[in-house]
């Protein structure tokens, strides 16, 4: 195997590749995964990896928590399912007010929702912009973030 260079690149790309291969539990696991491999990380610099990676555990079909990436996520399902299913797992509580629709999820998860409500390519949304837990939906009509709010809603009921 060829020496992986210690950068923080090289280190995220080779956590993605991990995780893209499916199967990753824990961050334990993967720190050991990677200090197989000769890279050594400590639990928080890989936290802070997966939360710039936009990694997230996801529950598979066999129930498992697994970490996903996007492109896991992207490659499993299409936007909208992919979306409903993001919406059930995260969306803690959403409100409207104007043209803004306010989302909340657990911490860390809001960029994660944020890029699949961006890659969904709504047509009623102006975009997006997350935080940790927090996230504001623009939607074009002048009153639609009320309305907003109560279909992100119903995405995450499954309705």
């Amino acid at each position: 195997m060829s020496e992986i260079p210690q950068t923080k690149a090289a280190r995220q790309a080779r956590v993605r590749h991990l995780i893209e291969a499916g199967g990753v539990e824990s961050q334990t696991q993967l720190a050991g995964l990677l200090d197989a491999e000769g890279i050594r990380v400590t639990q928080a610099t890989l936290s802070r990896d997966l939360v710039e990676m936009g990694a997230v555990k996801v529950r598979g079909a066999d129930g498992r928590l697994t970490y996903a990436t996007q492109a896991t996520m992207e490659s499993v399902e299409g936007t909208a399912a992919r979306l409903n299913r993001l919406c059930a797992e995260l969306l803690h509580s959403a409100a409207g007010s104007a043209n803004l629709a306010v989302l909340r999820t657990p911490e860390g998860a809001a960029q994660f929702l944020a890029m699949a409500i961006d890659s969904h390519d709504d047509e009623e949304i102006l975009g997006t912009v997350a935080g940790d837990d927090t996230i504001i939906v623009i939607s074009r009509a002048p009153n639609g973030g009320e309305s907003l709010a109560h279909r992100f809603l119903a995405r995450a009921s499954g309705h």
